[in-house]
């Protein structure tokens, strides 16, 4: 009677102990999916805070280029506010038009020659790296609480626990597609 009992609290013991250790983990994956998002939004920033001294520099230069520029800045505004999904469009938006200011800069020498710009499109570049980096680290984090979060056991302590899956920043179908190239 005595050794069932040890045996009894053996077990819930070990069931206590994995709850415990799951919890844990759920936990720690989830703040790292946190810190990885956070990681995004610095990125976004610091293009939001180079945005204007883009516009600033190349407005002079492209009269004919006006609804480029608009765009920018109305995508701009979307950064700093709502969902995650909702700063993944304009992020690629963004995206989107300073390609194409760069593309359509390459028609202007003097703006081309200028210091100034030449700084801030390196800069930009830079920070659509990072934020290609990060991106990728958040999904990588993602993918591993989310496989946590599916997989037997810890479906169940995941569920009674409430914790949720994390959706992927996804690339839009705009960028899917394949590139025309003219010469």
């Amino acid at each position: 009677m005595i050794l069932a009992l040890w045996i009894v609290i053996g077990v819930v013991a070990f069931i206590v102990l994995y709850v415990i250790f799951m919890f844990n983990r759920l936990i720690s994956l989830k703040n790292r999916v946190d810190n990885a998002w956070s990681q995004i939004d610095v990125q976004l920033k610091r293009r939001y805070e180079l945005i204007p001294n883009l516009i600033a520099t190349v407005k002079g230069y492209m009269k004919h280029e006006k609804g480029v520029l608009t765009e920018v800045t109305k995508m701009r505004a979307n950064l700093v506010s709502g969902s995650m999904s909702d700063k993944a469009k304009a992020s690629d938006s963004i995206s989107g038009a300073l390609k194409t200011i760069f593309a359509v800069a390459e028609d202007y020498p003097k703006l081309q020659a200028s210091e100034n710009f030449k700084m801030l499109q390196e800069e930009l570049s830079g920070t659509e790296s990072k934020i290609a980096y990060a991106r990728q680290f958040y999904n990588d984090n993602v993918m591993e609480l989310n496989n946590s979060i599916q997989q037997f056991p810890s479906r169940i302590i995941a569920g009674m626990l409430n914790f949720r899956e994390r959706e992927f920043f996804k690339a839009q179908e705009s960028e899917k597609k394949s590139v025309k190239v003219e010469f």
